[in-house]
């Protein structure tokens, strides 16, 4: 398995959580959303703009920077 920044997947790859890097708002904003550590996420859309996230069975829209905090395991 290997692990990356959420904000470097394509369209369609999927990961499970595995870290969430930032400052405790940070991580508590992320647990708020549903991402939270072991948690399976799926990118519908990374091109231009925020990430659209599919997260049990829910779109959520994330901001590049916030994506840059959360390392997937793929």
């Amino acid at each position: 398995m290997e692990d990356k920044a959420m904000v470097f997947l394509k369209r369609n790859e999927f990961g499970k959580i595995k870290e969430i890097n930032g400052c405790e708002d940070v991580k508590k904003r992320l647990f708020e959303l549903g991402l939270r550590r072991g948690a399976g996420v799926r990118i519908l859309k990374n091109d231009i703009g925020p990430l659209i996230l599919n997260v049990s069975g829910c779109k959520m829209a994330l901001g590049r920077g916030l994506a840059r905090n959360i390392i997937l395991s793929i």
